[in-house]
């Protein structure tokens, strides 16, 4: 038995649900309302002490934690589809797509920032809405400089199957389009979402087609 601790809009949480989809992983989601404040349970702390999603349990083993360790490890133990590419330059490619979206963009806008920014140092929404889209729209454009600028990038970021790139990169999409941003300025981006979201495990694993999301969002 797989559960995925997540949370219909945790841009974490919906790399892994994507993967373990791509997999063919079949998994139970057992929700982490963040907005709510479930994160800072005690029952939940004790699974994950960091208060973060997602965190993966497998078989009752001690639970697995941060999104880029969790693709890794279903990489390493469920070969099929491959989301690396053979060669290690590929795979060096493919991680640093990854990282500038896991490492340099998500972080600066996830809830417990955008909290922090409203609530200990009284920055209004207006600008705390900025901040956001700031960080998010940067991390896009440099992704987009990387894919127009190399040969590898295909259907997909790199080639012709989708890869953790391509996981990270939707993921960051989709937060994008919550939060309402234009996106015409990465359209090699953008193209390459319109292809993943006809595979079935990306398409399903949108945010708002998730159990708990609402009909209108607020931020």
């Amino acid at each position: 038995m797989i559960k995925l601790y997540g949370f219909w809009r945790s841009l974490a949480s919906c790399r892994v649900r994507i993967a373990l989809r791509l997999k063919g992983v079949a998994f139970e989601e057992i929700p982490v309302d963040l907005m709510k404040g479930d994160q800072h349970a005690d029952a939940y702390k004790a699974i994950n002490p960091q208060a973060v999603v997602p965190s993966l349990v497998i078989d009752d083993d001690a639970p697995l934690f941060q999104s880029m360790a969790i693709l890794e490890y279903l990489e390493e133990t469920q070969r099929t589809p491959p989301l690396l590419p053979p060669d290690p330059r590929g795979r060096a490619r493919v991680r640093g797509l990854a990282q500038i979206v896991v490492s340099d963009t998500h972080p600066l806008i996830v809830p417990r920032v955008r909290d922090f920014l409203t609530q200990d140092l009284g920055i209004d929404e207006a600008k705390r809405n900025r901040w956001i889209e700031n960080w998010s729209m940067k991390g896009l454009q440099a992704v987009e400089a990387q894919l127009v600028k190399e040969i590898e990038t295909a259907r997909f970021c790199h080639g012709s199957a989708p890869t953790l790139a391509d996981v990270c990169v939707v993921s960051q999409v989709f937060g994008a389009q919550l939060f309402g941003f234009d996106t015409s300025s990465v359209p090699a981006v953008m193209r390459i979402f319109g292809e993943c979201m006809k595979i079935p495990a990306f398409e399903q694993s949108a945010p708002l087609k998730q159990p708990g999301a609402p009909a209108k969002v607020t931020h």
